[in-house]
């Protein structure tokens, strides 16, 4: 560890000198000797660092997204070219090219804080061996050998003896426990943010290779960080809890609010946005409105999560847009009028009322007649009503009366239907006629 410390001599000066200036600030607030001084410093220095790689944490989350998305073409590349490793890595590097991804994009944030990492390490152990080493002075390195962290010095470790710990000014015990308890809490951490990645945000509807190497990955990391714990100063142990604290913390918002599509995250997100946008019917946010757009540019792609929440928004009146925007849908916004003249907002276009089914004697005697309606017009089926006048060329009778004749049933073979065929009830009241039409 120390030679590849040396590796990285060359950053252990803008290191050492970003510490000076946060113990400058903190040593006025807690005293230029004490744990909280310098231990305040190294956290400082970490949030800076990770704040500076923000961009390539981004950059990894794309890289990490575009990877699940190949995750198919992969699998059938492997399939495909299984007998012929060559031909498959050259197939992989074309579709990452064509991609415009690369696995190791996943990792750039831990290789890009490498080097601050190692040179902290120099600086530490250049306080515990008493000698100065970038932009610290004898002041300072007297100041850091004095400083303690719930009575472990600085710069000591877990595998330390007795000697050793003793001309820090402490005692073995306490250096072993407060080790102990940060190296614990420095794996918990990765493998909690390790596993959070597998169990929340990751498409469970893809079942690759890829998925376990990384839950594989999630037990190997713990036990590596517990290997090299017991080998680094409290001040390095202190700085690697910070920055794994760090990633829980970036990853837990990123998952939160930009989860992967078909992860058990995206189920949860879009369930809150739904009740978000059906409350205030409006998408306030930029992330929000580009996560509705994708979903929206999707089609029939989306997947089950995605195909939930279009169809919340339909039954709440609402429909998402093209940008990302949530609108009205047209069936809300039909205005009716009532009787009396005020104007009320239709709920839904109604549906289509199917005609009643009519029995087998209306079918017979043709459409069924509704209540309300007017007598039809109807012509004689009797010959005899045929060849008689019309009562209305008749000045004799009075226009009301009718013959005798006509009241009566018809005889039988004169070849009109029965009261029966007709789809009339026997012995009961009958439908009146309308006089014949000349």
């Amino acid at each position: 560890m120390d030679t590849i410390a040396s590796l990285f001599s060359f950053i252990t000066w803008p290191v050492s000198w970003v510490i000076v200036q946060f113990h400058a600030v903190y040593g006025a607030i807690f005293g230029p000797n004490t744990g909280w001084a310098w231990g305040l410093s190294i956290v400082s220095l970490v949030v800076l660092i990770r704040i500076c790689l923000i961009p390539l944490f981004v950059k990894q989350i794309k890289a990490t997204r575009a990877m699940q998305t190949l995750q198919p073409e992969m699998k059938k590349i492997q399939e495909r070219y299984k007998n012929d490793k060559q031909r498959q890595s050259e197939e992989m590097m074309k579709l990452y090219k064509e991609a415009g991804t690369n696995p190791l994009s996943s990792c750039l944030p831990i290789l890009a804080q490498s080097p601050f990492f190692f040179a902290l390490y120099h600086v530490l152990n250049g306080i515990a061996s008493g000698t100065k080493i970038g932009y610290i002075n004898a002041e300072q390195l007297a100041s850091a050998r004095q400083a303690h962290i719930f009575g472990a010095p600085l710069a000591a470790k877990f595998l330390d003896g007795a000697d050793t710990v003793q001309k820090l000014g402490a005692s073995l015990t306490d250096v072993r426990v407060v080790t102990a308890i940060m190296i614990v809490l420095m794996s918990a951490s990765q493998f909690y943010t390790q596993r959070q990645l597998m169990t929340k945000n990751v498409d469970t509807t893809v079942k690759t290779p890829f998925m376990q190497q990384q839950k594989m990955l999630m037990y190997v990391f713990p036990i590596m960080f517990a290997f090299f714990g017991i080998r680094f100063p409290v001040g390095v142990l202190v700085y690697w809890l910070t920055t794994n604290v760090w990633t829980m913390g970036q990853q837990m918002y990123v998952i939160r609010n930009n989860p992967t599509p078909g992860s058990k995250a995206q189920a949860a997100y879009l369930e809150r946005l739904t009740k978000h946008v059906t409350h205030h019917g409006k998408v306030s946010r930029r992330s929000e409105k580009a996560i509705i757009k994708a979903i929206v540019a999707k089609g029939r792609e989306r997947n089950e999560f995605e195909r939930k929440f279009i169809n919340a928004l339909n039954k709440a009146g609402l429909a998402a847009q093209a940008d990302g925007t949530v609108a009205k849908s047209v069936a809300t916004e039909t205005e009716v009028q009532t009787e009396d003249g005020a104007t009320a907002t239709a709920g839904a276009t109604p549906r289509r009322q199917q005609p009643k089914r009519q029995s087998k004697a209306q079918r017979q005697s043709g459409s069924a007649k509704q209540p309300g309606d007017s007598p039809s017009l109807e012509k004689s089926d009797s010959p005899e009503k045929a060849d008689q006048p019309d009562q209305a060329d008749q000045p004799d009778q009075p226009q009301d009366s009718k013959p005798a004749a006509a009241q009566q049933a018809p005889k039988p073979g004169t070849g009109a239907r029965s009261k029966a065929q007709s789809g009339q009830r026997k012995g009961g009241s009958q439908r009146p006629k309308s006089p014949s039409k000349k």
